[in-house]
């Protein structure tokens, strides 16, 4: 069961029943299947995690009941949820995978149990889900590296895990659902909250073309003086792209993006086809709390320019 993505919190009636809210962990979506002689972690793409996480898998193997479970994969690392962490994590395997384990021990969040002893769970309720969810871990038949969700039904709690405060932690924000929602493989049907910060950062570069800028690279000078590239903008609506066409210039022949390269996507291979600009325009930006070492990974929206900064007065990322 999928969510889909709001900027604020829905009113109590956009679900089936009472509104209840979910940390959201900065991790790996994963499903547990832990039946007796056989254990699987998978990813939400249907990736077999089970080799890459043992101590995950030994602590299934160990459990008094069958189970499915669905969580977040996390990995702590200097005092907050490390995605970086988990990534490298998930690309081990075999000696290097148990020796990962003992140096960065993951961790499954669960917020939902789909199968307790053979009974298939998807067509109860939520609230009887996260009731017999919390009866596993009140009688101890899971206990770690297996941790309980937290939830709530108090808005004045759900605006609280929204502030920008829980991302330092590694909190990116809500997940709500319907007490009286079933569990629908596949559906987007609960409803996704990401706590946003806003920042600044130099425009660097476009896509597109400077005369219709079709969404932006933005950059901070790291401590040695260097461009880096931070973040890249969701597309710009025209009458930004019309505003900014008339503000941007040329890179001239001392840009250091000359010749750079930068992935399409984050983690994947394709070239993003862009153009380097004279880096004198700082903007500021809304993003989520979604931050690997200075860099924002998902795109950010575009607010407006800041022609009261110049670009030595945008934060540095380390260098």
């Amino acid at each position: 069961m999928l969510a889909e993505a709001r900027r604020e919190l829905p009113s109590g009636r956009a679900l089936p029943g009472r509104l209840v809210a979910e940390q959201k962990p900065d991790g790996y979506r994963a499903v547990l299947f832990a039946h007796t002689g056989k254990v699987m972690l998978h990813s939400r793409n249907g990736a077999d995690l089970t080799p890459a996480f043992p101590e995950i898998a030994a602590a299934a193997s160990a459990l008094e009941e069958d189970l499915v479970l669905d969580g977040e994969l996390v990995v702590p690392h200097e005092g907050r949820l490390h995605f970086g962490q988990l990534q490298n994590r998930a690309r081990r395997r075999g000696r290097g995978a148990v020796a990962a384990a003992a140096e960065h021990p993951a961790y499954l969040i669960v917020f939902d149990v789909l199968e307790a002893d053979g009974v298939e769970l998807l067509d109860r309720p939520y609230r009887e889900r996260r009731a017999r969810l919390e009866d596993l871990f009140a009688r101890e038949v899971l206990g770690g590296p297996f941790t309980l969700c937290p939830a709530t039904t108090d808005r004045a709690t759900m605006l609280d895990w929204l502030d920008p405060a829980w991302g330092a932690a590694g909190i990116e924000g809500v997940v709500c659902k319907g007490s009286e929602q079933k569990y629908l493989p596949g559906k987007r049907a609960w409803i996704k909250v990401r706590s946003r910060v806003t920042a600044e950062g130099v425009i660097g570069g476009v896509t597109g073309t400077l005369a219709s800028p079709a969404s932006l690279l933005l950059a901070r000078y790291d401590h040695a003086g260097r461009l880096r590239l931070v973040a890249r903008s969701t597309p710009l609506p025209t009458a930004v792209r019309r505003d900014l066409a008339g503000r941007l210039h040329p890179a001239g022949p001392d840009h250091p993006w000359h010749g750079r390269r930068f992935s399409a996507g984050w983690g994947t291979r394709g070239e993003l086809q862009y153009h380097p600009v004279a880096p004198d325009l700082v903007a500021e930006f809304l993003a989520d709390t979604s931050v690997d070492e200075g860099i924002y990974r998902h795109p950010v929206r575009f607010l407006r320019l800041r022609d009261d900064l110049s670009p030595e007065d945008v934060t540095t990322t380390s260098g």
